[in-house]
């Protein structure tokens, strides 16, 4: 992955999420409306890790579906003016498990698009493992004036 080109901050004026609901820490890579790389920074003080799975803990599969979602949402609607919202979830399959420590590298590529309707692909790893992949679809929607 290349150097960070964009922190928290400017995360926020792409997407509407906020901690403690925020799952991308920065972006590294990103092609308006064609692809995006990014991470999320793993930590011990993960709200959800008080009661996901204690004192064995693993970073929901779903909150790592929700990251390259949000990746998604800072490629595909953050030039825009509009907001991508989740539609679907296809073929998503969790191959690792994602641990305190862990850097979660995520990356989205547009698969399709029909007007306000994107498909891509996922992936998020840690290191050289998969830890998800499959593909996500969205659907533009007006955003707030």
């Amino acid at each position: 992955m290349s150097d960070l080109i964009m922190g928290s901050e400017e995360i926020k004026k792409h997407i509407p999420h906020r901690p403690p609901f925020l799952f991308v820490d920065g972006v590294t890579d990103l092609e308006p409306g064609k692809s995006a790389e990014g991470f999320k920074l793993v930590t011990n003080n993960e709200w959800f890790f008080a009661g996901h799975f204690p004192g064995m803990p693993i970073f929901p599969g779903v909150l790592a579906a929700e990251a390259l979602a949000q990746l998604g949402g800072i490629c595909f609607s953050g030039g825009e003016g509009g907001l991508g919202v989740l539609t679907g979830l296809d073929g998503l399959k969790f191959r690792r498990q994602v641990e305190p420590g862990d850097r979660l590298d995520l990356r989205v590529e547009l698969d399709r698009r029909r007007g306000p309707f994107i498909r891509v692909r996922v992936r998020a790893s840690v290191g050289e493992e998969t830890a998800v992949e499959g593909t996500l679809s969205f659907s533009l929607v007006a955003g707030e004036d």
